[in-house]
């Protein structure tokens, strides 16, 4: 078995659900101790930082042999939760792919990234002037582990390890979520005249978040991101039968594509909202913005653009480069300066009961990974 399989086992049999989407889930402490030991066994300096109670990121540094540029390698070691699976900490292999939550979003990806770090510093050092690899926390949710590294460490170049099929992810899109309150008023059921049904008053809105979400995917396209899109997420509302609903709260998702604002979800909710109001004086509603982050695209002269290419087409030939419909750390280490690349392993199951990654291609990337770090900063070839 290769050294790297047997490190994803490890990690996966880790249980790592980020607590901020399951209430009580492990975080990120276990899993980071591990990570912080097995790169100081590989000779790394590190450093485990509680960036937030339970919350956990790992970096690791090495000092390359000579002054090549500054490449970092960056994974969320988080996962989302566990429902449905029968085993979902136990690694099975079967078929030439791991199975277990996490493998293949992203420690799959995570344990590629260390191994080829590690094999890099064994094999001599040459190339990068500096390696950092971070293992950071709650990817899933609001990357206050990207941030964190972002505000401390910059590169030159970076690569984030996220399964992208073996393409080359140059672009990705990103998410404005936003919550609204309709309100009614409470009243006996037999009551009409007394009471004000939210949850009627919602369905009005419903009807026209769906008429927006057609209208994005038919006129509003980015030739690697596609369309954007507008989806419901979460509804509540009413306290018993026979009781008209004095309050209905609904989240909103809307995926966004390069040149969108972020606040773009709230904005387009209090269009339609304003709009029934008018029809309806007793449409009382309240809209706040929840989360959001940015798309992302890389320029096409960035250097980790040409260096990884050649990399990656040194072990698997040729490859695309595409744009991600989810959202990534990219976006955050790409923000504060250190242009990003999106690359990792096939595999099925994202958020799914039944995930895996392809084992082979795990290898491969670890393969990647120590190439594109002994590449010189003198290196003119183009992918």
């Amino acid at each position: 078995m290769d050294p790297v399989v047997d490190l994803l086992r490890e990690l996966v049999a880790i249980d790592s659900v980020n607590p901020s989407l399951v209430e009580g889930g492990a975080g990120e402490a276990a899993i980071a101790q591990c990570i912080g030991q097995w790169m100081r066994r590989a000779g790394f300096d590190v450093r485990v930082d509680e960036i937030a109670p339970g919350r956990v990121n790992v970096v690791a540094i090495a000092e390359g042999a000579g002054d090549g540029p500054t490449r970092m390698l960056c994974g969320h070691t988080d996962t989302v939760g566990v429902d449905g699976m029968a085993a979902p900490f136990a690694p099975d292999i079967r078929d030439g792919r791991l199975y277990g939550r996490g493998a293949q979003d992203m420690k799959g990806g995570v344990a590629a990234m260390m191994a080829g770090a590690a094999a890099w510093l064994q094999s001599g050092r040459h190339g990068s002037g500096r390696v950092i690899v971070a293992a950071v926390a709650d990817e899933e949710y609001a990357s206050i582990g990207a941030e964190a590294v972002a505000r401390e460490w910059r590169a030159d170049e970076a690569v984030i390890p996220e399964p992208t099929d073996l393409e080359l992810g140059v672009a990705h899109k990103g998410f404005s979520c936003a919550e609204v309150v309709v309100h009614g008023r409470a009243a006996h059921g037999s009551r009409p005249a007394d009471g004000r049904d939210a949850i009627l008053r919602m369905g009005r809105l419903l009807n026209r978040i769906e008429a927006r979400d057609q209208r994005l995917r038919k006129t509003h396209a980015h030739v690697l991101l596609g369309a954007p899109s507008m989806h419901t997420g979460t509804i509540r509302g009413g306290s018993s039968l026979s009781t008209y609903p004095a309050e209905c709260v609904l989240q909103v998702e809307r995926r966004t594509i390069a040149g969108e604002r972020t606040s773009v979800c709230v904005e387009e909710l209090e269009h339609m909202a304003a709009a029934l109001r008018a029809e309806d004086p007793e449409f009382e509603y309240e809209i706040r913005l929840l989360l959001a982050r940015p798309p992302y695209l890389v320029s096409p002269d960035a250097d980790v653009l040409h260096s990884l290419g050649a990399a990656v087409t040194q072990r698997f030939g040729i490859r695309p480069v595409a744009g991600l419909s989810y959202w990534t750390d990219a976006a955050i280490l790409g923000e504060a300066g250190t242009p990003t690349i999106i690359f990792g392993p096939r595999g099925r199951g994202l958020h799914s009961v039944e995930e895996y990654v392809e084992l082979e291609d795990v290898i491969g990337c670890r393969d990647v990974f120590a190439t594109w770090l002994a590449m010189p900063r003198t290196y003119k070839g183009r992918a």
